[in-house]
């Protein structure tokens, strides 16, 4: 039954933590399946608990040639402002910024020009420091040079927590080697 429904093969990572089982599958028997942990311990199981109990297998993250990162930045969201002229100028210098300013500046322009009195906040769009930062750290991570272009990528706010505001990173590695997508992921965050 596990081989014809090809539910695991010898060489695939498996996470079984009812049975303290995270590691590579060493031996498929009849009556057991041996998996090696990370630690160099090795568990064994009786082959008919993969058929009534749940367990996850690594291999189409393998196969698929990508990785998930996903993470958080918590944002203090009292720093959450208005950006300044002096701002739209300066980060319109930026090269990974360079087409979201000018796209956004003329967006707003647009959206602003029939409203006649912008000095009130509420009759206008601004520009925030927290939306340009989500832009430049998407255009960062699509031009990162690991990260997998087809696969999904998204820099998006969740609800907010005593901690901040989190911009979550939902991104795939184009590496799936567990010490160089670690690698990556710390590159990425530093």
């Amino acid at each position: 039954m596990i081989a014809s429904y090809d539910m695991m093969r010898e060489g695939d990572w498996i996470e079984m933590p009812q049975y303290g089982a995270d590691g590579d599958v060493i031996d498929i028997g009849l009556h057991t399946i041996k998996v090696q942990n990370w630690d160099k311990t090795v568990t064994s199981i009786p082959t008919h608990k993969f058929l009534s109990d749940s367990f996850k297998n690594w291999r189409s993250m393998s196969e698929s040639g990508g990785r998930r990162i996903k993470r958080a930045i918590h944002i203090d969201m009292n720093s959450i402002r208005f950006l300044e002229d002096a701002d739209i100028e300066r980060f319109e210098n930026f090269l990974l910024l360079r087409d979201y300013m000018q796209e956004k500046k003329r967006e707003i322009e647009e959206y602003n020009a029939p409203v006649g009195d912008t000095e009130l906040v509420a009759n206008a769009r601004r520009l925030t420091n927290i939306g340009t930062f989500r832009a430049y750290v998407v255009r960062y991570l699509r031009d990162h040079p690991k990260s997998h272009t087809g696969m999904t990528l998204m820099v998006r706010q969740l609800s907010p927590t005593p901690q901040g505001l989190p911009l979550e990173i939902y991104m795939f590695s184009n590496e799936i080697d567990w010490v160089t997508y670690e690698g990556i992921q710390s590159d990425i965050f530093d």
